[in-house]
């Protein structure tokens, strides 16, 4: 095939099951990575992996029923890099008119797999490649389990470093962009669920965050450390950009298994915020940059019915999926490592 000499951007996510169906191989992939969780010896992994997705599976397939049946992760990710590859391609950006962009899309645990992926950019003749990660608070557990998992497949391909030059963007929880991006979508949900009324004092906002085993952190994961510089920026920007002086607090959420994650869960949180009188609260996803199952059952479903139990008016940030901004905070991160 005739190379044709572009810049290839992959972004790198989680993946999720495409059907029913493949809801158990999918945590099967998920529970074997030994970067996650660690199952007893190493060469226990897969077999205790095999049993946790058969025990899981029904569980598992009910959640994703209740959200269309499938993980929407591929089809929101796919139209991110769409939107990403355009902005990249428009005529504002100052390269090279041979040096146009593809965008690419890797997934570690579900198609399109990482492998796949870079076979495809292989094929392509792509010589340049910016690898993006779409966890913007690095994890050995997010981020570090997928590059390791591409920097593995791409040694197996023994391309020469001299033909291919690859990038890494690991981490940018405090890249202004995305703070600037996330902080209008938090503004905006903020005034729509406030409606009429004029003191925002009325309302709390939490910040949800995917919780980890308390293990990584001390063992020195910076995972922790980013989400609250991330929360540290966006507060600030609330403040300088959109007058809001917000009551906040922290959570955790999605936590399995009996070992100790962070905390306080965001179930406990929100249980203790009724407790102190709390009536509206306004939680953002904080550490998620596209809807998932994490965000439509667990929020959507699971925390509102806790909320209205309790007694309090629950509503949920958007993600920032496939908002303007987000996609030129993308375009501004593959830009800025070319530059640099």
């Amino acid at each position: 095939m005739e190379p044709f000499n572009k810049i290839g951007v992959v972004l790198l996510n989680l993946g999720g099951p495409d059907s029913i169906q493949s809801v158990r191989p999918f945590l099967y992939n998920l529970f074997s990575d030994r970067e996650i969780i660690r199952l007893g010896p190493a060469f226990l992994q897969k077999p205790i992996a095999k049993l946790i997705s058969s025990l899981r599976s029904k569980k598992t397939e009910y959640m994703y029923s209740q959200i269309g049946g499938k993980s929407p992760i591929l089809d929101i990710t796919t139209v991110q890099a769409e939107a990403l590859e355009k902005a990249l391609n428009s005529s504002k950006f100052q390269v090279p008119s041979s040096k146009l962009f593809k965008v690419y899309i890797g997934m570690r645990y579900w198609h399109p797999f990482i492998k796949d992926t870079i076979d495809k950019i292989i094929q392509d003749g792509v010589k340049h490649l910016i690898v993006l990660s779409l966890y913007p608070h690095y994890s050995k557990a997010t981020t570090g389990s997928s590059l390791e998992e591409f920097k593995r497949v791409i040694s197996q391909f023994q391309v020469p470093s001299s033909k291919f030059q690859v990038e890494y963007i690991d981490r940018w929880y405090d890249f202004q962009p995305y703070i600037d991006a996330l902080s209008d979508l938090i503004a905006q949900g903020i005034s729509e669920f406030n409606g009429q009324r004029t003191r925002t004092t009325d309302t709390h906002i939490l910040y949800s965050a995917h919780s980890l085993p308390q293990s990584f952190i001390d063992e020195g994961d910076p995972y922790l450390d980013h989400i609250k510089s991330t929360i540290t920026a966006v507060n600030s920007s609330l403040v300088t950009h959109h007058s809001l002086h917000v009551q906040w607090h922290l959570s955790f959420q999605s936590k399995t298994g009996p070992i100790k994650w962070l905390e306080p869960t965001t179930e406990e949180t929100i249980i203790r915020l009724a407790k102190e009188g709390c009536k509206n609260l306004f939680i953002i996803p904080i550490s998620f940059v596209s809807d998932h199952i994490e965000t439509l059952y667990e929020i959507d479903i699971l925390y509102n019915k806790l909320a209205e139990k309790h007694g309090i008016t629950l509503k949920r940030c958007r993600a920032l999926n496939t908002s303007e901004k987000f996609i030129l905070a993308m375009k501004e991160l593959v830009m800025a490592k070319i530059d640099s």
